[in-house]
């Protein structure tokens, strides 16, 4: 089954790293995916740019409207996402808990819904 591990990451915990320990960590981020992609268990993986960079669209109403940034009342902002192939919730868990991100934010694990069947369901 597939999952998406949402990378959140908290500013006031990234700009709290030592000096280098940031490229030390996404070094190692990026050998672990390597790795991971490798045993074809990494499907996919990006990095976003900062929440800043960010608009939201909201349509209520028949109204539709853009805001700056994400439209969001947390310190955490997602940051990035991967793709992954397990066997089990529990192995999507232990895979999110091998990448460094959790120190400094969060890593949302959540099951990718089979669009196939979506469609067939609706007919579409």
């Amino acid at each position: 089954m597939q999952y998406l591990l949402l990378i959140y990451t908290d500013d006031t915990l990234l700009d709290g790293l030592a000096d280098g320990e940031y490229d030390t960590m996404m070094r190692g981020c990026l050998q672990h995916a390597d790795a991971l992609q490798a045993d074809g268990t990494l499907l996919g993986f990006q990095q976003l740019e900062h929440a800043s960079t960010a608009k939201t669209v909201r349509t209520r109403g028949g109204r539709t409207q853009v805001f700056d940034g994400p439209f969001s009342e947390t310190k955490e902002m997602l940051a990035g996402f991967n793709l992954i192939e397990a066997d089990s919730p529990e192995e999507a868990l232990r895979i999110a808990g091998e990448f460094p991100w959790a120190r400094t934010g969060s890593i949302e694990v959540r099951p990718v819904r089979d669009v196939g069947m979506v469609r067939t369901r609706v007919g579409a």
